[in-house]
């Protein structure tokens, strides 16, 4: 079994500001992306693919106003009032990573032998123009992130990946690192799904992606929210 880096979240208290940042911040808008009726989220998506990374994007997710979950908490902490609070108050903010890994049973069984639970594997899927994605994601009843977001949820995609429709933007991820106080537990969890490309330190909670923008290089981090 091998995790990759499959997407990264922006978190945002509105999609509409969600794109806003995106623009401002690394230089492009970010494309469509869709509803997850299950969450009560919607999303835009910017690819941001390298040869190394050949179908990692960014996410840029919000709740969906009007919109009930229909699970008890919303996924990445969505529905955490501190997350929430430090969304409208500071803007965008990175959130979270996802990683894809070939079976998301095992690899969730694996992370529950570090002593973590990434929760159980959940059926997802939402309609686009190109037909409907399908995947499975793990996903915590309290909607929990692991260790502040530096432990990726897990997701094994169906026979279509979204990175495959979307075009080149201009902005490629250059690195992604992950901090932790208890950078042991943190190493262990990536060890044993052999996750591929993140680089694992010991310090405050945090997770660091780097990204080649036509703004220039652009860091971006969840600063232990």
């Amino acid at each position: 079994m091998t995790a990759r880096i499959d997407h990264v979240v922006i978190a945002a208290a509105s999609l509409e500001e969600g794109a806003a940042w995106c623009e401002a911040t690394l230089g492009v808008a970010p494309g469509p992306g869709g509803e997850h009726p299950l969450m009560g989220t919607h999303n835009r998506l910017l690819r941001i693919a390298t040869v190394d990374h050949p179908r990692v994007y960014l996410e840029i997710i919000a709740v969906q106003p009007g919109r009930a979950a229909q699970r008890p908490q919303r996924w990445f902490d969505l529905d955490d009032e501190t997350v929430r609070d430090t969304l409208a108050a500071s803007g965008p903010r990175l959130l979270q990573f996802a990683a894809s890994v070939p079976d998301l049973p095992q690899a969730l069984a694996a992370l529950r032998a570090c002593g973590l639970d990434g929760g159980e594997a959940i059926a997802a899927s939402r309609m686009t123009p190109r037909g409907l994605l399908q995947w499975q994601i793990g996903i915590r009843a309290d909607g929990k992130r692991l260790l502040a977001g530096t432990v990726p949820t897990l997701i094994e995609w169906g026979a279509n990946h979204p990175a495959a429709a979307m075009p080149e933007s201009g902005v490629t991820l250059q690195s992604l690192a992950a901090s932790h106080p208890d950078a042991a537990t943190l190493r262990r969890a990536h060890e044993a799904i052999a996750l591929q490309g993140v680089t694992v330190k010991q310090g405050e909670a945090d997770l660091c992606a780097v990204l080649d923008t036509p703004r220039g290089r652009v860091k971006l981090q969840s600063a232990g929210l």
